[in-house]
């Protein structure tokens, strides 16, 4: 990796400072205290956006935003609908909602309140896929495991993680979880989280991490990057066994620059003295390196593709005692290697098809075996697994879900480099998904070929979405070229090499002296080794092998294919079923010996037949090796010795007397075994009884469970038929509250409700036109409550309402003239003590005013009537009701209200009139707007006077047009008028 390589990535890192952080907090139970305390020590000006995700209920309304603007001076806001994103801004989650981050905007989706929804793990996700390293990801107080899933996104994306200190923490669900994944890169208590937020977005050292490395400042400057890169590669092949020369230098770059940043190291010099002194920090770099992301069922369409068109047809074509094989490579945590496992169950109830399934199930970081061996998952993956799936093959521990028996026996998990390590070999099917893209092409190329090799011919291939083959492509076919599902159409046409590739060259960059160059290089180590072998040819000790305390080979020495041979049936490598009969007793008994006594003994010389009918002469000698991590071993060494030679008596032992000792011990150990099976048989039997005597208990429980059961079904029923009720009731009751408001805004008349203390507890819209009333007023007294009436006795008489339930009506004014008419009722709960009162406010006003101007035209003398446009009388005063009743109309019946004036201008005279048509006409006239006014001077005689009256019309204008038809009497007038006259 050359020094350009190293300053890339740093330089596009400088590049993108400019871009905003975005921090993204989740929270849950007791969240809302670690939120406030968040806010106090976190300064207003970091200039990141602070999204905040929690667990809020969709049938209440959120006060989270109130509460929050107490604790800092950052804005909060509630979020909406495609809402854009601001800096030194805080944005909540509103309830009901799911929420995923855009580019430069947030986005809402409804929840499903029927399914499990993680909201903090899908916004931990999105936020990863857009913003990478400038995401922030911090886990506060909360029951569960939401945000474990997104953490790991955060983490792969290069985000930096935080989490509460569990101890600090009012529920330690949610930081547990996202620290046991070992993500984390900093747990604190939530008062320095804020400072430490800060110093990550603005790249400020941390003090202490400052002054730890000032020791080693002067030898760290002394190193150039890329002999401080290679030394960083070397400690971690030293103590992580793994070569990260072979994975692309991008993502490796990447990887350190984020523990960088995240140590607060500016140098790659400095952060090589920093591994050096932290081994914990090494082993974080080493698992960060690979990567652990992974999820049930990623990327789903692929695997029920992979279902479909391999699984099925691979079960299918299997009988019951066949075997399926599966390897599964670089499988991080298991996800994946389960949900393999579960599509294989699954087919096999679909077709009622057993075969023996075993899945080979590898990854290069012991860790992640052990995780994934343990087969617990946090509450989170029910996103990721089918509630049938779960229920099927999981079972819930606190606020995990475990593997069941039935899928972990399918898999063996085990650590294996694909790089370095053979293959498996004879596989119907492997998976290798999203691991090859971290690797260089020659790496690619060396894994591919070993992932080849492993595949029976027919075999599959599942790859990850963003991978190729290569240039094994013409090898395969594909299933599936868009969810990379290929079957193996050609087997490999050359051995593979498992060689354990290219060796790196890793060190400080010193050059080498010319005398050191000169030097011959050392040989290498298969040189020796070929060495070795000569000289053990050349002075040949005797074929030998080496056994363990069972009598199993364990390792064998020269050419022993002469004394060996296997038998049928299963394969074993026990003494007994390798050695040829002649030589099993003796072998027997001479290891027996050794290893009881501990020193070295043989055999008298024996007559051995080879496979090819030869005869040869032997002796069998058996020597003590030093005990290895506890088990004891043994040599079995086969000598050939020549016919004549005689024995050496100093090591030989007496068969018959050693087969007799063995015999004795033998039998010894067969009556303790059978005293021991009876003492086994006899407590089996008391235990059976018990069991029995347990079983009839159980069946009796059983008995009640099952009644039980019926009557819960019972109480199930009614508790439904009850739910069905009252919904109905619910129903009911929000259609007479939207009547009732409905009601009060059409009658338009102020209303108001009181309890039985003069509590408000409701108001009509047209109330706050009386009390000046805002929502939050619902509970205060209404004597606390500004009104515009003129009414001193409204508090008195509302209490005697309430105090003796009568009805109190009244009239009275308000200070901006207006009339109103007040009517208080008292009202009761029938279902309850509860009481209260209602009042009614109603704008009378204009009944006042039409009974001002009655009272305006019956002071008047003349006779005035008023007409609408149609002619009908709708008003008269008083000299109209006297005139009408001195002259034989005393019920209006004629010229009272409702009748049509043009009617008893006509119907005056039988014959026709001049005087009383030109009325009907001019009144017409004056009605249909063809002139303003209308006057006519006419006779209308008593039989005890003469009279004279002068009919005067006006129009009236406005909303209800009409006119005003007045009648004066001017008989007086004309007397004077005529007595005066010459």
């Amino acid at each position: 990796m050359s020094f350009d390589q190293v300053a890339a990535p740093m330089v596009v890192a400088q590049a993108a400072v400019s871009t905003p952080h975005i921090v993204a907090v989740g929270a849950s139970a007791g969240g809302l205290e670690a939120l406030e305390r968040f806010f106090d020590g976190l300064s207003c000006d970091s200039g990141a956006t602070f999204v905040i995700i929690q667990h809020l209920s969709p049938d209440h309304k959120s006060m989270m935003a109130n509460l929050l603007s107490r604790h800092t001076a950052m804005p909060v806001v509630m979020v909406e609908q495609d809402m854009p994103i601001e800096p030194n801004r805080v944005y909540l989650i509103p309830p009901g909602a799911i929420m995923h981050m855009g580019e430069g905007k947030l986005n809402l989706t409804p929840k499903n309140p029927r399914t499990l929804t993680l909201p903090i793990d899908v916004f931990f996700k999105s936020v990863a896929a857009h913003y990478g390293e400038h995401c922030v990801g911090v886990v506060l107080s909360g029951t569960g495991s939401d945000g474990t899933r997104g953490a790991a996104a955060i983490n792969d994306a290069g985000g930096f993680l935080i989490a509460q200190e569990p101890l600090d923490a009012k529920f330690d669900g949610m930081p547990r979880s996202v620290i046991a994944t070992g993500l984390v890169d900093a747990i604190l208590p939530v008062d320095q989280i804020g400072a430490r937020l800060l110093a990550h977005i603005t790249n400020q050292p941390i003090v202490q991490a400052a002054v730890a490395l000032e020791v080693h400042a002067d030898r760290a400057l002394a190193i150039s990057p890329e002999a401080a890169l290679n030394g960083i590669m070397h400690l971690l092949l030293q103590i992580g066994g793994i070569d990260f020369q072979e994975y692309k230098s991008g993502t490796v770059m990447r990887r350190i620059e984020r523990r960088m940043n995240v140590r607060q190291v500016t140098s790659l010099e400095t952060y090589l003295e920093l591994l050096g002194d932290d081994r914990n920090e090494v082993l974080t770099l080493r698992r960060e390196l690979l990567i652990p992301v992974t999820s049930f069922f990623r990327d789903a369409d692929a695997f029920e593709i992979l279902a479909r068109q391999v699984v099925e047809p691979l079960v299918a074509k299997k009988q019951a005692g066949e075997s399926i094989r599966v390897w599964m490579a670089a499988v991080s945590t298991g996800e994946e290697a389960y949900s393999v496992a579960m599509l294989f169950l699954e087919a096999f109830d679909q077709l009622k098809r057993w075969p023996s399934l075993k899945i080979f199930a590898t990854d290069v970081e012991q860790q992640n075996v052990e995780t994934a061996g343990s087969g617990t998952y946090p509450e989170s993956i029910a996103a990721e697994v089918s509630p049938q799936q779960l229920e099927r093959f999981f079972v819930r521990q606190g606020n995990n879900f475990v593997v069941k028996n039935e899928l972990r026996q399918c898999i063996v998990f085990a650590r294996h480099n694909l790089l370095n390590d053979p293959p498996f070999t004879r596989m119907d099917l492997v998976v290798c998904r999203n691991a090859l893209i971290y690797f260089r092409s020659v790496a690619q190329e060396r894994a591919l070929k070993r992932l080849q090799y492993a595949l029976l011919p027919g075999g599959h291939f599942f790859q990850g979405s963003s991978e190729s083959l290569g240039d094994l492509q013409k090898d395969f076919s594909p299933v599936s070229a868009r969810h990379k599902i290929w079957e193996m159409v050609r087997p490999m046409s050359h051995p593979l090499d498992v060689s354990k590739g290219p060796v790196s060259g890793y060190g400080y960059g010193v050059a080498l002296t010319a005398s050191q160059k000169s030097r011959p290089n050392r040989l290498k180590p298969t040189a020796v080794d070929q060495g070795f072998a000569t000289l053990l040819k050349a002075f040949t000790p005797p074929a030998a092998i080496l056994v363990n305390g069972r009598h199993e080979l364990v390792h064998s020495y020269g050419e022993v294919h002469r004394f060996l041979q296997l038998r049928e049936g299963h394969a074993s490598l026990d003494m007994n079923r390798i050695l040829p009969d002649p030589l099993v007793p003796v072998a027997v008994a001479l290891v027996f010996k050794a290893g009881r006594e501990g020193v070295s003994v043989s055999s008298d010389r024996l007559k051995f037949t080879t496979p090819e009918g030869d005869v040869e002469y032997m002796r069998l000698s058996a020597w003590p090796v030093e005990a290895v991590e506890g088990e004891r071993l043994t040599l079995l060494a086969f000598e050939s010795v020549q016919a004549g030679q005689p024995a050496d008596a100093a090591h030989t032992i007496d068969l018959d007397s050693e087969t007799a000792e063995r015999m004795e011990v033998l039998e010894r150990e067969l009556s303790a075994t059978r005293e021991s099976l009876q003492a086994t048989v006899e407590e089996l039997e008391t235990s059976n009884e018990e069991l029995q005597s347990t079983n009839e208990e159980l069946m009796s429980s059983n008995e009640e469970l099952q009644s039980s059961n019926e009557e819960l079904q019972s109480v199930n029923e009614e508790l439904n038929t009850v739910n069905a009720e009252y919904q109905e009731k619910i129903d009911i009751l929000n259609r007479l509250n939207a009547d009732l408001d409905n009601m009060a805004q059409a009658v338009s008349a102020g209303t108001v409700f009181v309890d039985d203390h003069m509590h408000l507890t409701r108001f009509s819209p047209d109330a706050t036109h009386i009390f000046r009333l805002r929502d939050s007023d619902i509970g205060r007294p209404l004597d606390d409550l500004a009104h515009t009436l003129l009414y001193p006795e409204l508090i008195a008489d509302l209490a005697r309402t309430l105090k003796d339930g009568n009805k109190v009506e009244k009239e009275i004014r308000g200070i901006n003239g207006l009339h109103y008419f007040v009517r208080m009722l008292p009202y009761s709960v029938p279902s309850s003590s509860a009481k209260g009162a209602v009042i009614t406010f109603m704008d009378v006003t204009a009944l006042h005013e039409v009974s001002r101007l009655q009272h305006i035209i019956d002071s008047l003398s003349e006779h005035i009537a008023v007409l609408n446009s149609a002619g009908v009388i709708t008003l008269v005063n008083t000299a109209w009701r006297q005139f009408a009743l001195a002259n034989g109309d005393p019920a209006l019946a004629f010229s009272g209200p409702g009748v049509n004036y043009l009617e008893v201008c006509k119907d005056l005279h039988e014959a026709p009139d001049p005087t009383a048509m030109s009325a009907q006409r001019g009144v017409r006239e004056v009605l249909e707007g063809r002139r303003p006014h209308f006057s006519l001077e006419y006779p209308c005689h008593s039989p005890n006077e003469e009279r004279w009256f002068v009919m005067h019309v006006s129009a009236v204008g406005g909303e209800q047009p009409g006119a005003v038809v007045s009648h004066v009497n001017i008989t007086e007038w004309r007397k004077l008028a005529a007595g005066v006259a010459p």
